[in-house]
């Protein structure tokens, strides 16, 4: 969805005072994955997280546009009106997909890959497109030319030349798959992220009263904490750019501007994925108003305005964060 660098927007607080965690990683999805147990046999917390590590790898073979053969690499090479069969979860994450393009009004979408291609260079550099370049990628973009039959589980495109890229929604939609699976484990108490820029919760841990430590990294200066949370049975997702990079909006094809990063929290890990994206690119009356009608989703945004001749950073916050969750640090204040 992006070129934004978005990880490391989170961190994990002191663990010191809760017994019995156990930390695994495992590299897949450009990004490292860690399990954080809390569980009194090591042994099986291993076990544990070596099956949710093989849940992972699996899902990318399927879900990513970069491996030869997955399932999305075939649905890029589709041609117009051809059903394609698709697995159970990619189609899932499709189905999941459209959701949040239609609840976001565009502002969320996963087949914009042709028009990424476009802003970049055979290094991945950013570069300009030129208008024409740039109108026909969006010919072939946008999710009302991709058809899902939930009966067959196939996929249709309506033009050949849809590029589908789920890297705005894959490792928060790997992360609800993984989680199911940890419960089958009766692995109860966890905290399990993807880069840290997309974490998900499980119980709270015994020990830990707030719940499991999650810190707020402030893109722009990785070492300043915005804010900090203890998260339990939610899910918290980041995006955010770097000086020199750049995020586009899906509506107009073209980069996105005043923003420097977005948090989400919500139920799910694949929706929080999706609208911290999406809130990148939508207006901040936008975002208030997705929160007001959706109870379940709260944000923190990081927003440049310009303010007597200087650009200054905001900290606005938006939806029902639970009482006592949020806690502001370094005298920011909320929107």
């Amino acid at each position: 969805m992006s070129q934004a660098d978005p990880e490391a927007l989170f961190g994990a607080g002191s663990l010191e005072s809760i017994p019995d965690v156990h930390r695994f990683s495992h590299q897949a999805m450009a990004t490292t994955f860690e399990a954080i147990f809390q569980y009194d046999d090591a042994l099986y917390a291993r076990q544990a997280a070596q099956a949710a590590f093989e849940e992972i790898d699996r899902l990318e073979a399927r879900l990513s546009r970069y491996v030869e053969n997955s399932d999305i690499a075939r649905l890029n090479s589709l041609r117009a009106n051809t059903p394609l069969p698709v697995a159970i979860e990619t189609f899932e994450c499709l189905e999941l997909s459209a959701q949040m393009y239609e609840q976001t009004n565009g502002a969320f979408d996963v087949t914009i890959g042709t028009v990424l291609d476009c802003w970049r260079d055979e290094n991945k550099q950013f570069r300009v497109p030129g208008d024409e370049e740039l109108a026909t990628a969006r010919r072939v973009t946008g999710m009302g030319l991709i058809h899902l039959d939930g009966s067959a589980f196939t996929v249709e495109v309506e033009r050949s030349g849809v590029r589908v890229d789920l890297g705005g929604i894959g490792k928060g939609y790997a992360l609800d798959r993984v989680a199911a699976l940890l419960r089958e484990w009766s692995i109860e108490r966890a905290l399990i992220h993807g880069g840290y820029s997309s974490v998900l919760a499980l119980d709270r841990p015994l020990g830990g009263d707030e719940g499991w430590p999650v810190t707020f990294s402030d893109p722009g200066n990785r070492s300043r904490r915005l804010a900090s949370l203890g998260l339990v049975n939610r899910a918290m997702s980041g995006s955010g750019v770097q000086k020199g990079r750049h995020i586009i909006d899906p509506r107009t094809g073209r980069p996105a501007e005043g923003k420097c990063a977005a948090w989400v929290c919500a139920a799910g890990a694949g929706p929080a994925d999706a609208l911290s994206t999406a809130f990148m690119v939508m207006g901040v009356e936008e975002i208030s108003r997705y929160c007001r009608r959706h109870r379940d989703v709260s944000a923190l945004l990081i927003v440049e305005r310009q303010r007597d001749g200087r650009v200054c950073r905001d900290v606005l916050d938006f939806g029902d964060w639970p009482e006592g969750w949020l806690r502001l640090n370094d005298g920011d204040t909320g929107g």
